[in-house]
């Protein structure tokens, strides 16, 4: 079962990042993908199948946003690993 979502925004808005109307509709769906992800609310794996993409294309897509695709608690707790070594 798939719901919808309706966000309103000014016309201006895909215009001034001179998107057309369905381009600004995808790129609010994989920032909302990559955002869940970054916040450890959903998989890497779940993001790539509601983006229609492959896992690995999915973690390549993190890099333009600038999202690391460890989640915040791994990092950290590799950087302490890394550290005390």
């Amino acid at each position: 079962m798939e719901h919808n979502i309706s966000i309103n925004y000014p016309e201006k808005l895909a215009f001034s990042l001179k998107m057309e109307n369905v381009e600004f509709a995808k790129e609010i769906k994989i920032i909302s993908m990559v955002k869940l992800y970054e916040l450890g609310k959903i998989s890497s794996g779940f993001a790539s199948k509601i983006l229609e993409l492959s896992r690995i294309d999915f973690l390549e897509l993190l890099k333009k946003y600038n999202v690391s695709y460890f989640n915040k608690g791994l990092e950290n707790e590799l950087i302490n690993d890394y550290n005390n070594a």
